[in-house]
C-alpha cells in the first residue's frame, strides 16, 4: 500500500511538473517526494499508536527536507509538494488525492482545543505559495487558493479564492466581483451596468422633452 502511494506521488510529479525529466531524478532529487515518503512510513507507525517512532521519522523528514508534516495527517495519493520549503501540515489535516501544494503553505489549526482542528482539502486542490488555510473546515474538490491568501472558511467545489482574508474570486471558472458587500458574477455586473447606462440615456431624453414642453408654454 505504501509503495503504491509513493509511486502515485512520483507519477504526480512527472505529470504536473514540466521540469521533471525521469523517475530516477524525481525519486533522488525532489524534496517534496522525500517528505511524502518519510510521512507515509511515519503515518503507518502513528496509526498503530507507535507515536514516538512516528514523530521521530517526521522530525528527521523536517530536518532533511524543510517540510513539516505531522505523522497524524492523512494524505491521499498523487500529491505534489512543489519546491516545498516551509510547508507545514498539521496533525488533523486531510489532503485529498491529486492535490498540489507549493512552498510556504500552512494547513494549520486555530486555538489549542483537542480533536479535529485542521482543514480538509478535497480532491485536486491547488494551494499557492505562501497560502495559509487555518481552522477545521472543508475545501471542496478542484479549488484553487491563490498565493499568500489566508483562508478561514469553507469553500464549495470549483472555487478560486484570493486575498487576506481570502474571498471567492471565481466560481466554475467564471469571475466573481464584489460590490457593496455582495458577490456578483462578471455577467451580472455587466448587465447591471448596461441597465444603468440605458436608464441614464432614457432620463436624459425625458429631461430634454420636458424642457422643450416648458419652452412652448
Amino acid at each position: 500500500m505504501i509503495i503504491k502511494d509513493i509511486w502515485s506521488d512520483v507519477k504526480a510529479v512527472q505529470g504536473r511538473d514540466p521540469a521533471a525529466r525521469s523517475t530516477l531524478e524525481v525519486l533522488l532529487l525532489y524534496q517534496g517526494v522525500h517528505a511524502l515518503i518519510w510521512h507515509r512510513f511515519a503515518h503507518w507507525f502513528y496509526e498503530r499508536r507507535l507515536y514516538f517512532a512516528a514523530r521521530l521519522l517526521s522530525q528527521l523528514a523536517r530536518f532533511f527536507t524543510q517540510i513539516e508534516i505531522h505523522p497524524g495527517a492523512k494524505l491521499g495519493r498523487g500529491i505534489l509538494i512543489d519546491h516545498g520549503g516551509g510547508v507545514v501540515i498539521g496533525e488533523t489535516a486531510v489532503v485529498g488525492d491529486d492535490c498540489t501544494i507549493y512552498q510556504g503553505v500552512t494547513l494549520g489549526g486555530v486555538g489549542s482545543e483537542k480533536g479535529k482542528r485542521h482543514p480538509t482539502l478535497g480532491k485536486g486542490v491547488t494551494v499557492g505559495a505562501g497560502a495559509k488555510i487555518l481552522g477545521s473546515f472543508e475545501v471542496g474538490d478542484h479549488c484553487t487558493i491563490a498565493a499568500n491568501a489566508v483562508l478561514l472558511k469553507p469553500l464549495e467545489d470549483n472555487i478560486t479564492a484570493a486575498g487576506v482574508p481570502a474571498r471567492v474570486v471565481k466560481k466554475d471558472g467564471v469571475a466573481v466581483l464584489k460590490k457593496d458587500g455582495d458577490s456578483l458574477s462578471a455577467a451580472d455586473y455587466n448587465n447591471i451596468k448596461n441597465m444603468e447606462t440605458k436608464l441614464a440615456m432614457r432620463l436624459e431624453k425625458l429631461e430634454r422633452e420636458v424642457a422643450e414642453m416648458k419652452s412652448r408654454v
